[in-house]
């Protein structure tokens, strides 16, 4: 069984915002890579300080910040932006 991905609704905001190509790479990632992963927290990265109990995982030069929820197998994006932005 899978996970599924969901979208804060500040991710969602900030996914329509991006050029058609990013969202495709993104889309294809979350896909592709998190929803059919055994444990997402392999391909991912802890944060550490304020922002430890979050996950994230690098598409291209383009970051999401993800809060991984094992009880019901979810991951929520929460933020997505450039590398350069994303921690500000």
């Amino acid at each position: 069984m899978g996970w599924k991905t969901r979208f804060s609704v500040e991710a969602e905001r900030q996914f329509s915002r991006l050029d058609r190509t990013v969202q495709v790479r993104l889309t294809k990632f979350l896909l592709t890579r998190i929803q059919t992963s055994e444990n997402p927290r392999r391909i991912g990265e802890a944060l550490k300080g304020r922002l430890g109990e979050y996950w994230k995982y690098r598409a291209g030069d383009y970051r999401l910040i993800c809060d991984v929820e094992d009880a019901t197998r979810t991951v929520w994006v929460l933020k997505i932006g450039d590398r350069k932005e994303i921690y500000r």
